[in-house]
């Protein structure tokens, strides 16, 4: 019997013992040490994290500089992004222009030469943060009589854009080529590149024309003895080694940028994703550009290796815009807003 209330008692204190450690030790595994600890938090010094996403404002041309947005939008359409965007698509650039200056877009995909007005006219009120077009102009011609520059002398050349970089970058390269923009040829300029297209689209005669992406393709199309017989990228960078044409850029307004800067920088990095997907990507982003009414997909499928896509920044993009704003300025002040942007108009990031 004492051995009986002996065993019993053990029991007790036994399972007491086990009790007591159940409550002080849960098993929740093995606990960090002090240093797995300590690396854990971030130091005093690190900048804040920011994980809620930012509602960002950004407008797109139809034209070249919306392609490598494309993979951007898709996915910001599927909420699969880091930040909320809100884009929006302008015909001309002068229908968004305002907005952002006033911040009311936070980003926009314009004009290289535009941006550099835009920010002498606004005090500096936005920055460039990215290279992401360069040349989409070529000569096109119904015919065979063009293989150089040199043979467009004494012609007559339809384009787009007087006033405006189309023309700046047409005088710049007959000049190089010791043609006078205003005598030794006759330039004849369109309101839009839609009317020069048709033209070149519907006729029989030789024409030549300067059209841009995707215009090109869309004329080619439409007429099988239309071809291109000049680049006007590889044109100018062989009498410019020290510069390329740089046709659109990523502006940021500035007060945005700086009250937002985390986000403009996780929207960097997913544009930077964006431009490589629609390089890699031909028909699926231009299923994406069909999708949101900027280009039909077959013309947009034929244009897009034609359109020079990238994504420049840093020193890369600074050096390719200067280079080529000085260029333009030295043709023309007027074509830069009057001056060379100085340095504060290039965000270079962290």
């Amino acid at each position: 019997m004492k051995r009986l209330l002996l065993f019993s008692l053990s029991l007790l204190l036994l399972f007491s013992l086990t009790a007591c450690k159940s409550e002080k030790e849960p098993d929740a595994g093995p606990s960090a040490s002090p240093t797995e600890s300590q690396e854990a938090q971030p130091s005093p010094s690190s900048p804040p994290q920011t994980t809620d996403p930012t509602d960002i404002s950004v407008a797109v041309l139809k034209g070249p500089t919306a392609m490598g947005m494309a993979q951007l939008m898709s996915l910001n359409e599927a909420g699969e992004t880091a930040n909320r965007y809100t884009f929006t698509v302008a015909g001309a650039a002068d229908e968004i222009t305002a907005s952002l200056i006033r911040g009311d877009i936070a980003v926009a995909a314009i004009p290289c030469n535009l941006a550099a007005t835009l920010y002498n006219r606004s005090e500096g009120k936005l920055v460039v943060a990215a290279v992401n077009t360069l040349g989409v102009l070529y000569i096109l011609e119904n015919g065979s009589s063009v293989q150089s520059l040199e043979d467009l002398r004494g012609k007559t050349i339809y384009s787009t854009g007087e006033g405006t970089t189309p023309e700046y970058t047409l005088r710049y390269l007959l000049s190089s080529a010791g043609i006078d923009p205003d005598n030794d040829v006759s330039i004849v300029y369109l309101s839009e590149a839609s009317e020069v297209a048709a033209r070149l689209a519907a006729s029989d005669e030789d024409i030549i024309a300067m059209l841009p992406q995707p215009y090109v393709t869309t004329v080619m199309q439409k007429n099988e003895s239309v071809r291109i017989a000049l680049d006007v990228t590889k044109e100018w960078e062989a009498r410019n080694e020290s510069s390329t044409v740089v046709t659109g850029v990523i502006v940021i307004n500035r007060d945005f940028l700086e009250k937002n800067e985390a986000a403009i920088q996780s929207f960097l990095a997913e544009y930077a994703k964006s431009t490589t997907y629609a390089v890699e990507n031909v028909a699926e982003t231009a299923a994406i550009l069909e999708h949101f009414d900027i280009f039909p997909a077959a013309v947009a499928q034929k244009a897009l290796p034609y359109c020079n896509i990238v994504n420049l920044t840093g020193e890369e993009m600074q050096s390719a815009i200067q280079s080529y704003l000085q260029v333009l300025f030295d043709q023309n002040p007027a074509s830069v807003g009057g001056a060379l942007p100085d340095s504060a108009f290039y965000y270079m990031g962290e």
